[in-house]
């Protein structure tokens, strides 16, 4: 199933000069194809990797998901047309029962953990159990900490901080081979993404690993039969012990002296970790499946700052880099030599999304729960929200033909976007600048200046003069804009008390028709503002079992209606893309999908 990933920043900076001063290898050593012992590639991002679960609540991360994706197999990859492409070196996936809905999951001989561990059908167990929120005795949301991070429980108390929708509807334990190599999961009803369901991006946490740290079972036989039974039995108490292995266990923010948290079933492996400066992965050796890669180093070096990313790339300490890009990054990168930089658009989009629940202004508690007047503050501020503006003043000087991106859940120029965007209603409604009805509609709901808090990341450039033009427009609407610069926005987004609206993007993972489900879901996993709407929910369940192109974007239409109606929040643009690579590096050509820069690493080679 697919796993919708926000786009965010970095933890912590380094400088160009200090990354310089302690990477490991120098990007600019003679380099050969594999085999040759020395040929590395160094990529910048702007964000530490800090878990090798990038499925739970909290490790939903694109910088968790570009290393797992390289260091784990999966059933399944898009290619560069975003076709789903099948892995059978890992195993395959087949609809094998339309009523009830089956799907079968057959697992490859090559398919194998770094520790030699054959990948089983516990490994899905635990994928599925762990992510489909089945097995929890209370909401992950009502545990978590200031940081997003769900708090170890204890006895029978099971959270595993996650809820995937798509794997919710598998509500019976599978049927299970004797030797572990196929599972078969019955859904409850049919499900129109059951293709992606545990099939793309990582092959999820080692089950035989978990059970060893929440069970004390050695043995990777017996440890992943122990996995198999808790599922199956529904054992609380050792559901309990698993969950909190799962939760958090797999987290660290520097090369880890346990070296069961770095097993993966991919072509890499993690040899060196940096706190807040680099990753590198090397190739494996003993890697069986057919991704294997050309290069025998990538390393990820980390800096939230894009000047610091071309500087760098202009010294020659990185190969690659993927900056947020700024039009002074533009033209710095187009007067570098010897550098090939692509633009085009990115898979994440900017949004703003507005709190429901934390009494603040745009919460019905705060007008003695009249929801009318919550409802037209919400709408005053979407309507002062200057979007073409941002547009034109930030994002055109990147991509001339740029755009505000006016669907929720579809991408502009995809074959739904224009039907959906006619029907949803945001162009007529607060999708345009309008100050004088956003002050008539603040009289109306009796609202005199209120204050809203914008969560954004701090040291983001552009979301800095994003923020800067809302504040402007908003109050001369007549409200107070407060910023909240967070470098650490991302683990706070569920903490909704100390914000108002959340200014950040959402990456796509996956071309699911179930995409954004848990973005507007009661209770959804990333439905951090808690909109709630029971029509929403019943349009969502339809669509979910929905197979039926056209059927399906008027679902969505309607979806968006209602978004829109209710003032959940407003879409601002989709990102311009800048990649730049040195000439030396081949290969590298990004598409707007999860992981877009790392999809093909196994093609990169390097010339020198």
């Amino acid at each position: 199933m697919f796993k919708p990933t926000m786009t965010i920043c970095a933890l912590s900076a380094t400088t160009a000069l200090l990354l310089a001063g302690c990477t490991p290898n120098a990007a600019d050593s003679p380099a050969q194809e594999a085999g040759g012992g020395n040929s590395e590639v160094s990529v910048m991002s702007d964000q530490v990797f800090y878990s090798m679960n990038a499925e739970t609540n909290s490790g939903n991360a694109v910088t968790n998901s570009n290393v797992t994706y390289m260091m784990d197999d999966a059933f399944s990859y898009y290619d560069k047309d975003l076709k789903l492409q099948p892995n059978p070196s890992f195993g395959t996936v087949e609809k094998v029962s339309d009523k009830p809905m089956k799907v079968k999951y057959s697992i490859a001989d090559t398919a194998k953990w770094s520790d030699g561990t054959p990948y089983s059908a516990a490994d899905l167990v635990l994928a599925w159990g762990a992510r489909s929120g089945n097995f929890n005795t209370k909401e992950a949301a009502d545990a978590t900490d200031e940081d997003g991070y769900v708090k170890k429980q204890k006895g029978k108390s099971v959270i595993f901080n996650s809820a995937d929708p798509g794997l919710a509807l598998i509500k019976d334990f599978p049927e299970v081979s004797a030797d572990g190599k196929t599972a078969t999961f019955a859904y409850s009803r049919p499900f129109a993404d059951w293709n992606i369901n545990m099939t793309i991006q990582d092959s999820g946490l080692p089950a035989h690993i978990v059970a060893k740290k929440a069970l004390g079972i050695d043995d990777p036989t017996k440890a992943n039969a122990a996995i198999l039974k808790a599922f199956k039995d529904d054992d609380k108490a050792a559901l309990a012990k698993i969950a909190n292995v799962w939760n958090s266990g797999f987290d660290f923010t520097t090369l880890p002296d346990d070296p069961d948290l770095l097993i993966g079933t991919g072509p890499y492996k993690m040899t060196e970790f940096k706190k807040d400066q680099y990753v590198t992965l090397e190739r494996r050796d003993d890697y069986q499946g057919s991704r294997k890669p050309k290069l025998d180093k990538i390393t990820i070096r980390y800096n939230e700052d894009p000047t610091a990313a071309v500087q760098a790339l202009q010294n020659g300490e990185v190969d690659v880099i993927d900056p947020q890009p700024t039009a002074d990054i533009r033209k710095s990168l187009d007067a570098l030599d010897g550098v090939t930089t692509q633009n085009g658009l990115d898979g994440t989009y900017e949004h703003l999304d507005t709190v429901f629940d934390n009494k603040g202004p745009f919460d019905p508690a705060s007008y003695g729960g009249d929801k009318e007047k919550a409802k037209k503050v919400r709408q005053a501020f979407l309507m002062s929200v200057p979007r073409q503006k941002i547009v034109d003043d930030i994002i055109k000087p990147l991509n001339p033909d740029a755009t505000t991106r006016d669907s929720f859940t579809q991408v502009p120029g995809s074959p739904a976007y224009d039907t959906i965007v006619a029907q949803n209603g945001l162009k007529d409604g607060f999708g345009t600048l309008d100050t004088d009805k956003a002050k008539s509609l603040l009289q109306e709901a009796g609202a005199d200046k209120p204050k809203v808090r914008i969560l954004y990341a701090k040291d983001n450039p552009r979301r800095e003069q994003v923020f800067q033009l809302i504040k402007e427009s908003a109050e001369k609407a007549g409200f107070e804009v407060v910023a909240n610069a967070d470098p650490q926005w991302s683990a706070h987004l569920n903490n909704t008390e100390t914000y108002d609206a959340g200014l950040f993007g959402w990456a796509t993972e996956t071309t699911a028709k179930t995409e954004t489900d848990s973005y507007f879901r009661t209770g959804g996993t990333n439905n951090a503002g808690k909109y709630s709407n029971p029509t929403v929910d019943k349009l969502l369940d339809d669509l979910q079992t929905q197979t039926d192109e056209t059927k399906q974007t008027t679902l969505l239409g309607d979806i968006e209606r209602h978004l829109v109606d209710d003032a959940y929040g407003t879409i601002l643009y989709q990102f311009p893309a800048i990649v730049s690579s040195r000439n030396r590096v081949q290969g590298v050509d990004p598409i707007t999908v999860m992981p877009t820069l790392f999809w093909n690493f196994q093609d990169w080679t390097v010339q020198d």
